[in-house]
């Protein structure tokens, strides 16, 4: 039987979003014809794809109209596209309404994958715009048949509250046959790797800077916060120990972490969002074979739990960062190999494609 098209569609520039690669490249390598839609919001640097890709250009100035504008165009884009023989694949709760639309006049197969649980956000806790989210996840989330979210709390999450039941699909990294020999950092290296965003620790982990000698923070992203935090390394005079390295490629991000001696997930506890989260940048340094000082938050606990693949942030204050970076430094990365090792076996790609596998094989009857 030929496989269906699948159409893919995300409020996103695409250049950075490892999941979304990952999940179309299994698809298209697995036999689907791909078709991806994102958008130029964030810009809209050059891409490579084995399979076809578009983005709509948006007018918007401001990120409130530009949702609006994006979900308008892409239900005109998926009307002209799809047809009985589609899957429609929407990525997270802001590209949900459009796809669950052409979805129904159809009557074909909608795959919802919530990266997050967007209506819970740091970034729209208390506005009005909170309330329009969560109206639209209350009215359509629980009429979604095929539903992936990326960890267990998550999960869990949105079945207590629609008594939907998704499979978790973790965005862990492919397997990395780890044969590099462990060099001696100096300085040594801490890296942050993701969106400069609030609450993630990172304005905390420039302050714990003070409290660690021969030691460099190296942050790769970017985001809303960047410029605020560039502006705080200058204040507190840490340019020397702090170093921005911008928005990196995913294989060109992978080259530096591989090499750094301690990587780092610190979020905030700012909502369920957050609370709830595995983040990409745990699962990445541990493909790396490289520890982490990790948030007390329940996935980050879980991994900890189940492997020694670092150590647990007291609270976030700059002192206790230090103490727990200085925790890894005076062990060793070479001492965590062990348990990364058997961690990056668990977690990887591999494992975690066969369920999305699945998944799309049943939308597909």
């Amino acid at each position: 039987m030929e496989k269906k098209k699948i159409i893919t569609s995300a409020f996103s520039n695409l250049y950075t979003d490892q999941r979304i690669e990952k999940i179309c490249r299994t698809l298209h390598e697995n036999g689907y014809e791909i078709e991806l839609i994102g958008n130029d919001w964030d810009g809209a640097e050059k891409m490579s794809r084995p399979y076809s890709f578009s983005r709509i250009q948006l007018i918007s100035k401001s990120l409130k109209t530009a949702y609006f504008e994006f979900n308008w165009k892409l239900y005109y884009e998926l009307k002209k596209k799809a047809d009985k023989n589609t899957i429609l694949h929407a990525n997270d709760l802001d590209a949900l309404l459009p796809n669950y639309l052409i979805a129904k006049k159809l009557n074909i197969p909608l795959v919802f994958d919530s990266h997050e649980i967007f209506s819970e956000m740091p970034a729209i806790q208390g506005k009005m715009s909170q309330k329009l989210w969560r109206y639209l996840e209350k009215r359509i989330i629980p009429k979604i048949q095929y539903m992936i979210t990326a960890s267990r709390g998550y999960a869990k999450w949105f079945q207590k509250r629609y008594n939907v039941d998704p499979i978790v699909v973790q965005n862990a990294p492919k397997k990395l046959d780890f044969n590099l020999e462990i060099q001696e950092n100096n300085p040594k290296i801490i890296l942050y790797q993701g969106a400069i965003n609030p609450f993630r620790g990172i304005d905390k982990a420039i302050l714990a800077m003070h409290h660690l000698e021969n030691v460099m923070l190296k942050i790769a992203g970017d985001g809303p916060r960047k410029k605020e935090y560039k502006e705080l390394v200058i204040k507190e005079n840490l340019q020397d120990k702090v170093q921005f390295l911008g928005k990196l490629l995913p294989e060109d991000l992978r080259k530096i972490t591989i090499t750094v001696d301690c990587g780092m997930s610190i979020e905030e506890n700012r909502g369920e969002s957050y609370f709830y989260s595995l983040p990409n940048k745990v699962l990445d340094c541990i493909q790396a074979r490289v520890p982490l000082i990790l948030s007390n938050l329940p996935e980050m606990q879980n991994i900890k739990n189940q492997f020694n693949v670092g150590e647990i942030i007291k609270d976030h204050q700059p002192e206790s960062i230090a103490q727990s970076i200085k925790l890894i430094l005076d062990k060793g990365r070479k001492n965590y190999q062990p348990e990364l090792e058997k961690a990056a076996n668990i977690l990887c790609w591999e494992n975690e494609e066969v369920k999305l596998l699945q998944i799309f094989e049943k939308a597909s009857l």
